[in-house]
């Protein structure tokens, strides 16, 4: 399957400034098929390692020149390396956590080795590490599961890709096309991103196949529990993986989750499981300014699993039952509508940018408003709601567009996309006017370069 995160890798492949680089994403989202894939489709020898898997490769690198490295290297392999026509792939490396601060001595003696760096449990090891990391002199790169543009791709839709790609305000999308993205956007809203779900899902076309899919990767998930769950019982981790497709769309409530425990333990568990990349936090923020994350306030959060397919598995939701309803914000009384959109923000983030999300709200006595997601765009902040159809109110976005002075705010829904002005008045009766884009959420791939769009 095409990965989108193949371009950035071949640029970096053929930068003059290359740096190692360090893939974080979780379990099975397609770290080691991305590398080899790389390697293969740019004509490299690959030199993989796997750490988990061989334990005592780690003996290779007990020196610090890389010369010496690759020399034991060469001959624990039986490979002839030539750096120019090689990459170095060091998978499962957080089982070798020392290994990250040698490859400083890759990017200053040795840059003509491409060094790749990854490990599904990474983000532990990069927040305990007790070793001097090489900050500056390695770069990240940041892989979630498939987008919707992926999906389509995998599934032998690429015109339909093509035809996202193309879209521009002044199109009219035929209604025979619109719903036939909404039929797919549907079947990945079930199938999910996982790439061994859509690969099933391709070539089998057999929900029950997929759905099996989707509770063996919860079981390895919860499998990985003992490996980083430390004095933390896994009970608690269980609690938290089963709350969270319930409290979509909701402020997290620790009690809601196990009401028999301390509030802590389950913190600890949503840490865990945040570090694990099988859940993502969305964060409140007073939304004052950039960056975001600078006025979060951490106490309040709502929760998305990595993932719509895991999601709607653990939910007990099926296609058959998706395919007779006509608005997906309906689903989990929206929560599936916001797990959906969360999803597809992470996936527009640039590939070096570690992906986050966040949302508004505001708890004034008798005047309470929020706004599903924050996002930025270039130097501006925009609001996106989600919500069903052409229907549902906005008075949680006229209060935000009023108290921000924004003049573009986004509707996300399953209608066909529309871009106009919203006039109206406040609640003191004063005018307010602002450029809604309603785009449906087969479109929030495009999302950065339709508002760019707008704005001219």
């Amino acid at each position: 399957m095409k990965r989108d995160r193949t371009s950035f890798l071949v640029d970096w492949l053929s930068s003059s400034s290359r740096k190692p680089l360090v893939i974080r994403g979780a379990r099975q989202v397609g770290k080691t098929w991305l590398i080899r894939d790389l390697a293969a489709s740019q004509e490299r020898k690959l030199i993989e390692l796997n750490f988990e898997r061989r334990p005592d490769l780690e003996s290779l690198f007990s020196s610090n020149d890389p010369k010496e490295i690759m020399v034991n290297i060469a001959a624990a392999t039986g490979n002839k390396i030539e750096p120019s026509k090689a990459i170095l792939f060091l998978d499962e490396i957080q089982a070798a956590p020392h290994l990250l601060e040698k490859l400083r001595w890759f990017a200053e003696d040795m840059p003509q080795i491409p060094v790749i760096a990854a490990g599904s449990l990474l983000d532990f090891t990069l927040a305990k590490h007790e070793f001097s990391m090489p900050v500056g002199r390695i770069g990240y790169l940041y892989l979630e599961p498939l987008s919707f543009e992926e999906f389509l791709d995998a599934t032998g839709e690429s015109e339909l890709r093509s035809y996202l790609q193309r879209y521009d305000w002044n199109l009219t999308i035929p209604e025979a096309i619109h719903l036939q993205l909404m039929n797919r956007i549907k079947e990945y809203l079930i199938v999910g991103g996982m790439p061994a779900a859509v690969s099933s899902w391709a070539t089998d076309k057999d929900p029950n196949l997929v759905n099996q899919i989707h509770f063996d990767l919860l079981s390895t998930y919860r499998d990985d529990f003992a490996k980083y769950s430390g004095r933390l019982t896994i009970d608690r981790l269980e609690d938290i993986m089963r709350s969270v497709p319930r409290q979509l769309g909701k402020k997290f409530v620790y009690k809601d989750a196990n009401s028999d425990v301390a509030a802590i333990s389950l913190k600890q568990a949503v840490d865990l499981l945040s570090k694990a990349r099988i859940s993502h936090q969305v964060v409140a923020t007073s939304a004052n300014g950039l960056p975001l994350g600078a006025e979060a306030d951490e106490k309040f959060f709502k929760m998305i699993l990595m993932d719509c397919g895991l999601c709607g598995a653990s939910l007990g939701l099926s296609l058959h039952q998706m395919r007779s309803i006509s608005e997906i914000s309906m689903i989990n009384s929206g929560g599936m509508a916001e797990q959906l959109a969360g999803q597809l923000l992470r996936t527009i983030t640039p590939a070096y940018i570690p992906p986050s999300l966040y949302y508004w709200q505001r708890g004034k006595k008798g005047a309470k408003a929020e706004i599903d997601y924050i996002i930025q765009h270039e130097n501006e902040l925009i609001p996106i709601e989600v919500k069903a159809g052409t229907t549902g109110t906005l008075k949680s976005l006229h209060s935000f567009m009023k108290e921000k002075k924004k003049k573009i705010a986004i509707r996300i829904n399953s209608d066909i996309p529309r871009m106009g002005p919203v006039e109206t008045k406040d609640t003191s009766g004063s005018p307010l006017e602002y450029t809604l884009l309603s785009i449906p959420f087969y479109l929030l791939g495009q999302l950065h370069r339709l508002i760019k769009n707008a704005e001219k």
